[in-house]
């Protein structure tokens, strides 16, 4: 059985009187960095997702590694040169999915070209070392060449630069995986509902329930983390009820269509909207993702529902600065995110007076919240949490040790994987194997994605996914690409699915009408998928 199966990963939580060194809440960018830090340092870690990995806000962010040209223009330079810093650490250990994207912004006066170029400039020079490839300045000839579809008439030039691009809801698996490596435990579904507190009121553990079965577990640490991100207030509460709320999350949503809005390899970036956004077209997973908005909400979701007006804002953003403009009949798949932002202190409806610098907190019990921050800093992030934890908790001293830390996965050049499964990276041999031993797992799983029923198996065996969604949106990704290709797709994972976790017909008939439904949040209009017959012979 493998090291990453659930049901290994859960024995751990049976050894009654253990006492963790490190537990953290919450299986995001944050959480994951924070355990796969406490755990190469040798701490005893234990890490607890209430859904699956990743299922929230980091794995809908708009897929780029990067330093922030937006803060830059802010005058946030720290945080853009930490971010740049990090950004070339993640191309080292995580190469496999974090790779190198020019870009390219077209200008359509010749001030905004010399502005725009000068501060590119910058930003090159501050990722020192880590720098990608020199900006350069463009005629209007080159940026039509390198963005055939960009919108010609004004066009004075533009300017290139490099920034990195990466698959987040992959590197997210691919870090619960190096936690688990690096001797620590990590379990989704597995949902903290209370915090355990001594005669003194200080936090001692957590009270947590298996989703799955509804077991419930008291589990003793000396140091607790709420790494939850847009979901810190919820933790802040059981610790302390009425107080005033960290976060304010802000929505984030993005639209995917065709490839052929936007040919060749080049990523268009447009540094201000009418509304002073910024706005980027990305080539990802053969499709062309655009976002992102930044609207404030009250609420957190796991869910979160695009609005029609940032559906709107996107569309005709891209439109004006491309040549066959697209419309919400091209609309693929719809998704949106919430960013932790910090609260502010005074009442604004701005997000950008909203830091997106991390911040750390630690209460009165001696909870640990860390909050803020981006994926680009994750690492930087959990180095400060563990380094807070050391102290508050009186832990052993250990070095951080994660800036040369391979992610799982991780090739170097030499063995590098082409083609549809080089986001596996050293796992790629694995997923062949299955095929030489049943050739029918090698079979597409559709006909317009290059996914293979090998694949499905190989998520559920090594990656812990427990339901077709955890498949198709974070495994495979093709609900962020295409949700009406995940749906016809549902069917034939769930009997994959079903036949390694030994489930009946009546739970997968539950999970196709289960990720069916929530497949059609992700389209402008309803979509009733093929009837798709199941494939039990597996």
């Amino acid at each position: 059985m493998s090291l990453f199966d659930r049901s290994v990963q859960k024995h751990a939580l049976q050894q009654k009187d253990s006492v963790w060194d490190v537990i953290v809440i919450g299986g995001g960018a944050t959480g994951l960095g924070v355990g796969v830090d406490a755990a190469s340092r040798g701490y005893r870690t234990l890490l607890l997702e209430q859904a699956d990995f990743a299922k929230g806000t980091s794995s809908r962010s708009t897929k780029l590694v990067h330093g922030g040209v937006r803060y830059l223009g802010q005058g946030d330079i720290r945080l853009v040169y930490e971010a740049l810093h990090e950004r070339g650490l993640l191309l080292q250990n995580a190469p496999h999915l974090v790779h190198m994207q020019p870009f390219v912004i077209p200008s359509y006066t010749w001030w905004s070209k010399m502005f725009y170029g000068f501060g590119l400039k910058v930003y090159d020079w501050m990722a020192g070392r880590y720098r990608l490839q020199k900006t350069t300045l463009l005629d209007k000839e080159t940026v039509t060449r390198l963005l055939p579809n960009v919108r010609k008439e004004g066009l004075k030039g533009g300017i290139a630069y490099y920034d990195g691009q990466f698959d987040d809801a992959r590197l997210a698996v691919n870090m619960a995986q190096t936690c688990i490596e690096q001797g620590g435990v990590a379990l989704n579904y597995m949902k903290v509902t209370a915090l355990l507190k001594n005669g003194e009121g200080k936090v001692c553990g957590v009270k947590a329930c298996d989703t799955e079965t509804g077991q419930e577990y008291d589990l003793k640490a000396r140091a607790v983390i709420n790494a939850t991100g847009v979901f810190v207030n919820d933790v802040l509460q059981m610790d302390a009820p009425g107080q005033q709320p960290l976060v304010r999350p802000s929505q984030g949503v993005h639209v995917v269509i065709n490839r052929s809005f936007l040919r060749g390899d080049n990523a268009l970036m447009l540094p201000k909207t009418p509304d002073g956004r910024v706005l980027f077209a990305v080539p990802w997973h053969g499709h062309v993702l655009l976002g992102t908005t930044d609207t404030p909400l009250d609420n957190p979701s796991l869910e979160p529902t695009a609005l029609e007006s940032e559906i709107d804002f996107i569309l005709q953003t891209a439109g004006q600065y491309l040549e066959e403009k697209p419309t919400r009949k091209d609309v693929l798949s719809v998704f949106a995110g919430l960013r932790p932002l910090a609260a502010p202190t005074n009442k604004t409806d701005s997000t950008k007076e909203i830091s997106r610098s991390h911040k750390l907190i630690v209460a009165p019990s001696g909870l640990i919240t860390i909050t803020g921050g981006k994926w680009t800093t994750y690492r930087k992030m959990a180095e400060d949490t563990v380094d807070k934890a050391v102290a508050v908790a009186g832990l052993p001293l250990h070095p951080c040790s994660t800036a040369n830390l391979p992610i799982h996965g991780a090739l170097n050049e030499k063995n590098n994987i082409l083609g549809s499964l080089s986001i596996y990276g050293a796992d790629a041999e694995g997923i062949r194997e299955l095929v030489s031993f049943n050739s029918s797992l090698g079979e597409k799983l559709h006909q317009n994605f290059p996914d293979v029923r090998a694949e499905v198996v190989w998520a559920v065996r090594h990656e812990m996914a427990r339901t077709v969604e955890d498949v198709l949106a974070r495994r495979l990704r093709v609900l962020f690409l295409d949700a009406k290709a995940a749906m016809d797709m549902a069917p034939q994972v769930a009997a994959l699915m079903a036949a390694e976790l030994g489930r009946d017909d009546a739970w997968q008939q539950q999970q196709v009408k289960e990720f069916t439904a929530l497949a059609n949040h992700y389209l402008l209009e309803p979509y009733r998928a093929k009837a798709t017959a199941a494939v039990n012979q597996v």
